[in-house]
């Protein structure tokens, strides 16, 4: 297993000489280019009818992907017709893999993955394991408490607001707020106006770069059943009775993508509620624990941020599409089918 440098300058030498030597390793006699700094791409190299513009990222997430698919497809324009982007990463995601297909750029990762395509040229690989593992746990700007920050940016993606209000409108210190968004800088997600007010810069790939992090089994579920006719009819009913109580809740994953939507019929219905329901209420409810036929799923969020811009859906609170749209990418039925008509009916942002 290889473990890359944490000084930038040496690290970032080391990404372009490995990238070099794969590159060499692939192509016949291939001829690189030294003038590659002030045009953008980091390497420039010619085979026969193909040139590729290479632009190498020592980071494989979504935000860094994105940010080195635009400086590239620059790059290869500013070359000329023939020459092909590349994006080169250290070891290239589903979602980065994504990314680079609907952009139509080639890539290929420092592990020996590729997916290079150019007049006469054709590399595909997959299949090898990263190589390039950080020891201990990176800092994520969408950390539990720290996604509070994107979440807000992305339920209101054109507002510019300061960051003395984020910190305020999401319960979070300013020390606190002020370094995730840093860290979101760094990532070239965020835009700031002459005041220094600030808003995402590309809704999208931030919202790329949480789920690929995210992980819904992170929150504490309980899982059981409840019978009812119709889950319409179970959702209504559960909704009424935390509504009585007072306890705060919000409908997400299958059921939010169908009261946002209407999409398609559900039959597991997923709740986050602020705190354990006690064993009064859930006999009320009808619950009975059953992990493998639930058909009731009630989690305890890990941060209370998931129920920021819920909002009232046919008598019943639910959770921002973006927070739906999270959920639903782990979750069964036709959640994936939900989660892409969700996307690209309610978080198709426009600038």
């Amino acid at each position: 297993m290889e473990y890359y440098s944490q000084v930038p300058g040496q690290e970032a030498a080391a990404f372009e000489s490995r990238a070099r030597r794969l590159l060499g390793s692939w192509l016949d006699s291939p001829k690189f280019s030294t003038r590659s700094g002030d045009l953008g791409a980091d390497i420039i190299v010619e085979q026969g009818a193909a040139r590729l513009a290479v632009q190498v990222k020592g980071d494989s997430a979504a935000a860094p992907v994105g940010g080195a698919i635009a400086q590239v497809k620059r790059a290869a324009k500013r070359l000329g017709r023939r020459t092909v982007p590349v994006v080169a990463v250290p070891f290239m995601g589903d979602i980065g893999q994504r990314l680079c297909e609907e952009a139509g750029v080639s890539w290929f990762d420092l592990s020996g993955n590729a997916h290079i395509v150019a007049p006469g040229l054709r590399i595909l690989i997959e299949g090898k394991p990263n190589q390039f593992l950080r020891r201990g746990k990176p800092s994520s700007p969408y950390a539990p408490k720290s996604a509070r920050i994107a979440r807000h940016l992305l339920i209101e993606p054109l507002r510019f607001i300061r960051q003395q209000d984020l910190a305020r409108e999401t319960g979070l210190d300013d020390g606190f707020t002020s370094r995730i968004v840093s860290r979101l800088e760094d990532d070239e997600l965020i835009d700031r106006d002459p005041s220094g007010a600030i808003r995402v810069r590309n809704p999208g790939l931030m919202l790329d770069a949480w789920a690929e992090v995210y992980s819904f089994e992170r929150h504490s579920v309980l899982r059981g059943h409840i019978t009812s006719r119709t889950s319409e009819e179970l959702l209504a009913s559960m909704a009424g009775a935390l509504d009585r109580v007072g306890m705060r809740y919000a409908a997400t994953g299958l059921a939010a993508a169908w009261l946002h939507t209407e999409f398609a019929g559900f039959r597991l219905v997923t709740l986050f509620v602020e705190h354990y329901l006690d064993d009064v209420l859930l006999q009320k409810l009808g619950f009975r624990e059953e992990p493998k036929g639930a058909n009731v799923w009630l989690v305890i969020p890990n941060d209370e941020g998931v129920f920021d811009g819920a909002t009232k859906k046919q008598k019943v609170s639910c959770v921002h599409p973006v927070q739906a749209y999270l959920d639903l990418l782990s979750q069964p039925e036709r959640a994936k089918d939900a989660a892409a008509e969700l996307r690209s009916r309610m978080l198709q942002w426009k600038s």
